[in-house]
């Protein structure tokens, strides 16, 4: 950040990594506004996870990928309310597993389960997918366990069904809304009247659901207008990168965190750039209060 500008505004929309993400943000100079957009629910039906536990026990998996490390422990707390946690720990000790990324290896390896195959970073299905084609894994007619996290994700679910895989996925928790959704409220509103410089996203799902609640808000185009017009756009990836908020945006970043939010004060855009993009004063909806006026 140049000497003597004033400090970016900047929002974030993470929910399980709130107050890490604020002191990343105030440690690269900026301030931080963190609006959560995301909660986990488990699923009270586990039909799949036992689903899994019994193909996998029967030898009818030839390959579990975990894509959560929250995922994968909930997944094996799912399994010992039928006391199948541990046979199926011991059946992965021979079952070739992958992961998505560090924390998916950090959670299994606490229950003594060692990850044969990681996706490098940013930690994408793209990577995973490029890994498992680097390893030379044997995808045709085998049967692939996903452990989901939040949403299928079928991009890879298609990837891998180009390969000649069956997939089994083993959904164990979803994505909610915040039960309080005034935060996220908040700081759409303050969007649109211009008082953050820079927007940060760490997954596609908290795009959708700030455009959901925009639109119950009604408020979802003049958001993308003025998101798209004010802010500079910070992204973790591409599924995030891809979404329609980011799209027409100028992308700053594309890291995993932390590394991504510690380089935040050298490769911020300069103030005049956000300057420039912020002098327009929205067009607020006449029956809409705005933020100063709440």
């Amino acid at each position: 950040m140049p000497d003597g500008s004033a400090p970016f505004r900047v929002c974030s929309f993470e929910s399980r990594r709130q107050d890490e993400m604020a002191r990343l943000i105030e440690k690269s100079g900026g301030i931080p506004t963190i609006a959560p957009s995301m909660r986990e629910i488990p699923l009270s039906d586990n039909s799949a996870a036992f689903q899994f536990a019994e193909e996998l026990l029967a030898g009818q998996v030839d390959l579990v990928v975990f894509m959560t490390g929250v995922g994968a422990t909930a997944l094996i707390e799912a399994l010992a309310t039928q006391e199948l946690d541990g046979p199926v720990l011991q059946k992965l000790q021979t079952v070739p597993t992958a992961a998505r990324g560090p924390k998916p290896v950090a959670a299994l390896s606490k229950l003594g389960v060692k990850v044969t195959i990681r996706a490098p970073e940013p930690n994408t299905w793209q990577d995973l997918a490029a890994e498992l084609e680097r390893q030379q894994t044997p995808l045709n007619k085998s049967t692939v366990a996903v452990q989901e996290y939040g949403e299928a994700s079928t991009d890879f679910y298609h990837w891998l069904t180009e390969q000649g895989a069956d997939v089994l996925p083993v959904p164990v928790y979803k994505w909610e809304l915040p039960e309080d959704l005034t935060p996220l409220q908040d700081a759409i509103r303050k969007t649109i009247a211009g008082e953050f410089d820079i927007l940060l996203w760490t997954s596609a799902q908290q795009i959708n659901h700030v455009l959901d609640v925009a639109d119950q808000m009604g408020l979802r185009d003049i958001w993308l207008t003025e998101a798209r017009r004010r802010c500079v756009i910070g992204s973790i990836g591409p599924t995030a990168s891809d979404g329609s908020v980011v799209s027409d945006c100028r992308r700053i970043w594309n890291r995993p965190i932390p590394k991504w939010l510690i380089s935040f004060g050298k490769h911020s855009p300069s103030r005049r750039t956000i300057d420039r993009r912020i002098r327009v004063k929205p067009e607020f909806p006449p029956d809409i209060p705005r933020p100063d006026r709440i």
